[in-house]
């Protein structure tokens, strides 16, 4: 095999594409396997930006990807993190009611934990939340002893040094951004701005820029990612002591998102948010970031306003939250009332990919197809990093069976 000539290639050095190549790897030692990132490290954009929580399975759909592959996922990772020393730490979280309205919702989201095998999950009232969490504020609530946090920059590097380690032949290559594909019977030139692979395959787990990739490579898709910043602050000296862990209110079934809540960090401090707000840039992290070409095509295509059309109260409370402290700090009095302006600081800020359909539904499951001799991950927001060496297992049996790899 020619020295640029790969077995398979990865566009995308985010958590979901490093793990494929391993478990890939793991499968086929022999294979010989190339990861392009455009950033100069890897795990910069969703992976690098996320709050850090090792999800439980508790929110989702059962029988749906996510599902299995969150509680999958996650027992593989925490094993995975004993076994390399990657700091983490499974402290447990809340899920609390404020108020009698979301107590329906609140019974749903255990239900759905029950049914997903999610371990050792109950239900707590008022004295119970207090004494787990003291200057939290509930009616009832969820105990979820096997949430945890990590993070996940540190299991993607981790992953990089075990592919380029364990399999010779290997390799992750950064500040290689994919500009176009050029397809060939037997194999595909991947161009980058810095030369030319080939492929006998393509995986494309290109997050933020997945529907671009994905359709760059050939394929015909009809949703597009739309990004979502999130805005964090970061609890004071004087804030921190008064959350222990994680605490996440009830989320609001209306909405596509979890709400703003409490997550302390694994390298130290603890967050919170974050809201959810439509950026003008996709990998804006900015308030006042812009790109003609991201705003232009979001709002070409005729998902983007029939969702917003769908969600307009919700789009507007999280401008405001963005934009006015007082806004963002009394939605997390909801939680703790106590808490007061100093106690927050303002933090840093991420943008998640979120895959529209035509119809401006919000695609809710993990979305990965194929395309010929590629396969294509269009769809992996939370809990992707939690999931990702079961979502590569899933990539790794998706291309066993359609690259005939032995």
């Amino acid at each position: 095999m020619e020295n640029n000539h790969y077995d398979i290639i990865i566009v995308g050095g985010g958590i979901v594409g490093l793990a494929s190549a391993y478990k890939i790897n793991v499968k086929y030692p022999s294979k010989k396997i190339l990861v392009l990132e455009k950033e100069k490290e890897v795990a910069t954009h969703q992976t690098g930006h996320n709050s850090g929580v090792i999800h439980s399975g508790l929110y989702y759909k059962p029988g749906s990807y996510k599902a299995k592959n969150c509680v999958d996922g996650r027992r593989e990772l925490v094993a995975f993190a004993k076994e390399h020393n990657i700091k983490h730490d499974i402290c447990g979280k809340i899920v609390v009611a404020t108020e009698e309205s979301e107590l329906a919702h609140m019974n749903k989201v255990f239900n759905n934990g029950l049914a997903n095998g999610v371990e050792g999950i109950e239900k707590i009232d008022a004295k119970k939340i207090i004494e787990i969490e003291p200057y939290c504020v509930g009616i009832e609530g969820i105990w979820v002893p096997c949430t945890g946090i990590i993070d996940y920059a540190d299991v993607s590097r981790k992953y990089v040094e075990l592919i380029e380690s364990k399999f010779s032949q290997s390799k992750v290559l950064t500040s290689h951004e994919v500009i176009a594909f050029e397809k060939h019977a037997n194999y595909t030139d991947v161009i980058t701005n810095q030369g030319t692979f080939k492929g006998s395959y393509v995986i494309t787990c290109a997050g933020l820029q997945s529907d671009r990739i994905a359709r760059k490579e050939g394929a015909k898709i009809d949703t597009a990612i739309v990004g979502f910043r999130g805005d964090y602050y970061d609890l004071s000296d004087k804030g921190l002591e008064k959350v222990k862990n994680l605490i996440y209110p009830v989320p609001n079934p209306k909405y596509p998102f979890l709400g703003v809540h409490f997550t302390r960090m694994i390298h130290g401090g603890t967050e919170c948010g974050p809201n959810a707000v439509f950026v003008f840039k996709r990998e804006g992290y900015g308030k006042t970031d812009f790109s003609l070409k991201d705003t232009a095509e979001a709002f070409a295509f005729g998902g983007t306003w029939k969702f917003f059309a769908k969600n307009m109260k919700f789009g507007w409370d999280e401008y405001r939250g963005a934009f006015s402290k007082t806004f963002f700090l009394n939605r997390l009095r909801k939680l703790i009332p106590t808490l007061e302006m100093d106690d927050l600081k303002p933090g840093r800020a991420g943008v998640r990919a979120m895959a529209l359909a035509p119809e401006g539904e919000m695609i809710d499951d993990f979305k990965i197809e194929v395309n010929g001799n590629a396969i294509h991950v269009l769809n992996a927001p939370s809990p992707a990093a939690t999931s990702s060496l079961a979502i590569g297992t899933a990539i790794e049996l998706m291309a066993s069976e359609h690259f005939n790899l032995k």
